[in-house]
């Protein structure tokens, strides 16, 4: 019988938005998931870019959702960022901080000294989104900066999901500071590596898998710190995204949902010549420039399977190929 994605793990980092839940609500059988996981002896953390939030708020929304979660089992871009500055600044050094709460909440369990205004003299600065950060802030970041400190970011997300739609993240408060200053920040969130690297360490983990819905964000930064990863198509990232996904963007694990922890993942087999692969009952075929659906098969994940392994194995960009609209619609 084929593994599943869960043998040999022994701890989980999972995603939030889009892997646990989507808004107010609860992404279905991902609860139940992390739970059995947990059961089961596997440990769960969080990780997250959100830096408006702590580590207790963000602990105190999953709990709500059914799940066990203290704040240690959350690791957020601010930690990551924060522990940055440890090799770039003194001890106890004065910071200027953009952003709200749930980064000058780490500033300050750090030891450093939280400053507002570039008169401070700040021996660095640290940024992350904060929905009240306004030009001021980033004004006062721009003086601080044209002396030649240093500057970390939190993670630079173009985007964040709103209950009103798709806004602009930290990652645009980033380049707005970028333009009027020349110079770009260090970054300890996702899909750099300072984040990955604080969850190994917070949770001692030896064989870890993450699981994320955005390829160019929870993948890339898996991929990059070495880890087995699982993508979920309950978020962002979905069987076009799959498709297309630059090599340094490409799980290890496609699910439909957190469900797929638990069952055999199916192996994918290529015919001698490499133009066909078969996933479970699903068939796709590379023929010239047309990625073709042979057989439907059962199931559509693995369809996207096939069509991904397939595609991927070929070495050709996306834009070249027409590719069946049965392995994306």
């Amino acid at each position: 019988m084929a593994a599943t994605p869960l043998d040999g793990v022994d701890v989980i980092l999972a995603d939030l938005d889009g892997v646990v839940y989507k808004g107010k609500n609860a992404i279905d059988h991902a609860v139940d998931a992390l739970q059995r996981a947990v059961g089961e002896g596997v440990s769960v953390g969080y990780i997250t870019n959100n830096a408006s939030r702590t580590d207790a708020q963000v602990a105190e929304h999953l709990t709500s959702f059914g799940l066990t979660v203290a704040p240690r089992d959350v690791v957020t871009s601010p930690q990551a960022a924060v522990l940055l500055l440890a090799d770039l600044v003194p001890a106890g050094s004065t910071i200027l901080v953009v952003g709200g709460v749930g980064l000058t909440s780490e500033v300050e369990k750090a030891g450093y000294s939280v400053t507002r205004q570039a008169s401070d003299k700040p021996a660095a600065v640290i940024q992350g989104f904060n929905p009240d950060v306004a030009w001021t802030d980033l004004a006062q970041a721009s003086f601080a900066l044209h002396t030649g400190i240093p500057w970390v970011a939190t993670n630079t997300d173009w985007t964040i999901p709103v209950e009103g739609g798709i806004a602009p993240g930290n990652g645009t408060l980033v380049s707005a500071v970028h333009t009027a200053v020349g110079t770009l920040p260090v970054v300890g969130g996702k899909p750099e590596k300072a984040i990955y690297e604080a969850a190994v360490a917070r949770f001692g983990a030896t064989s870890p898998l993450f699981i994320g819905d955005r390829l160019d964000t929870d993948i890339l930064g898996a991929n990059r710190a070495g880890m087995r990863s699982v993508h979920v198509l309950t978020g962002i990232d979905g069987p076009k995204q799959l498709l297309a996904a630059e090599k340094d963007q490409r799980p290890t694990f496609i699910l439909d949902d957190l469900r797929g922890l638990f069952e055999p993942y199916p192996e994918t087999s290529f015919s001698k010549d490499g133009s066909t692969a078969t996933v479970g009952s699903a068939v796709v075929r590379l023929n010239g420039n047309d990625v073709e659906l042979v057989k439907a098969g059962q199931s559509a994940v693995d369809r996207v399977r096939a069509g991904s392994a397939l595609i991927w194995a070929s070495g050709r960009p996306i834009y070249g190929l027409n590719v069946a609209p049965g392995l994306y619609s």
